[in-house]
């Protein structure tokens, strides 16, 4: 066959923008496509890390927040309430938290990089409901061998002043321990972990 007539260059002009437009129509249809598995700006907010301040948070109060749409407790415990936390060692289920439900950092007596600042995602690990922080010793409702705690209310699960779940209730671990790092001693960040410190 001859070429006679053909403008080669012309040909060459159209495939390419043939192909190119090709190109372009494709990426239309397939960036709206990939961008709907990316998560919400509402959903990457509720995983984001949440700032807690604690210069102002008193010993023995406890502060709030929801982190990954989970209540999390932070509480400055009093050296009184370390204290106790021995006294009821033989009551508990896992006691040195051999469970894997948090951090290295937390794997101790305390479950806390600091002993007097407790961490704690304070759903109950029976069916999630939230216990309630109840620091009091022997209070009527509880009995005279309570020595502060969490108690869930729904199911009746008990917890210690470290989040450490009592023998024979529903619970079956104990409170889980969020990844948290300290800034400075004034402020608690939940969501980021910088490893063991």
């Amino acid at each position: 066959m001859s070429n006679d007539g053909v403008d080669l260059n012309r040909r060459h002009i159209l495939t390419v923008a043939t192909s190119l437009a090709g190109a372009v129509g494709v990426g239309a249809l397939v960036y709206p496509f990939l961008a709907s598995m990316k998560p919400s700006e509402r959903a990457r907010a509720e995983g984001a890390p949440v700032e807690v301040p604690i210069a102002k948070l008193e010993p023995g109060e406890q502060t709030k927040v929801v982190w990954r749409g989970k209540s999390v407790s932070v509480i400055r415990r009093t050296p009184e309430m370390l204290a106790r936390l021995e006294a009821g060692r033989g009551s508990l289920l896992d006691p040195d938290s051999q469970e894997p439900q948090q951090p290295v950092y937390a794997a101790n007596e305390f479950r806390a990089r600091k002993p007097e600042i407790l961490v704690l995602v304070t759903n109950c690990t029976h069916l999630g409901c939230s216990p309630q922080f109840r620091p009091e010793v022997a209070p009527a409702d509880l009995g005279a061998d309570w020595k502060g705690g969490f108690f869930c209310p729904c199911h009746g699960s008990r917890f210690d002043l470290s989040g450490r779940v009592y023998k024979n209730v529903p619970a079956p671990l104990n409170l889980v321990v969020p990844p948290y790092r300290f800034v400075g001693d004034d402020l608690v960040i939940v969501g980021e972990d910088e490893g063991v410190s």
